[in-house]
């Protein structure tokens, strides 16, 4: 109960030095804060939307292979459907059969897919996150800031917003220095 009530404290401690970390750099007079709306900066990243589309291209072929299983499914169900009255109970049992078969094969391949998917999308989300912090470091480093504050906030104007500034630096990149021979 103790070690509850000391990480309570400990937690309210480090939020209040946070909420007034802005007015202890305004009152020196060197202060300078910048907002990054983090989403937007993510969403609207061009790495974001390379990653996406690599994905896209790299899960396509099984993707397509999936969809046409589940048109071959269709066409079972719906063969079975229309014949399956009229067929010899044997091969209509057989049919059935690999409905139900062709119909597990398919979840089991849909859920290893997503699955998969997932993994991969975490991993170069994680990857691009990297990199967009790095960016905003060197950005805030750069231009001078003393503190940068991520989203989500209560308020923040958007004359501290540098979130546009860091997606102009991400679609158009510094060239790097040339080094000399």
């Amino acid at each position: 109960m103790r070690a509850r009530a000391g990480q309570r404290c400990g937690i309210g401690a480090l939020l209040l030095a946070l909420a007034l970390l802005p007015s202890l750099l305004f009152a020196q007079g060197t202060g300078k804060i910048g907002y990054v709306d983090l989403k937007r900066l993510i969403d609207n990243a061009p790495q974001m939307a390379e990653s996406r589309a690599k994905l896209e291209r790299e899960f396509a072929p099984r993707d397509a292979s999936l969809k046409g299983d589940e048109k071959r499914l269709t066409d079972l169900k719906q063969r079975f459907d229309r014949d399956g009255a009229i067929m010899a109970k044997a091969d209509a049992e057989n049919l059935k059969r690999e409905i139900d078969t062709l119909d597990r094969s398919i979840k089991r391949t849909r859920d290893d897919l997503r699955a998969e998917l997932s993994t991969r999308a975490a991993a170069e989300r994680d990857r691009i996150w990297a990199q967009l912090n790095d960016i905003v470091v060197e950005y805030a480093r750069a231009q001078g800031f003393d503190l940068i504050v991520p989203s989500p906030v209560v308020y923040a104007s958007s004359r501290i917003d540098i979130t546009d500034a860091l997606l102009d630096r991400l679609r158009h990149p510094a060239p790097a220095a040339a080094t000399p021979p």
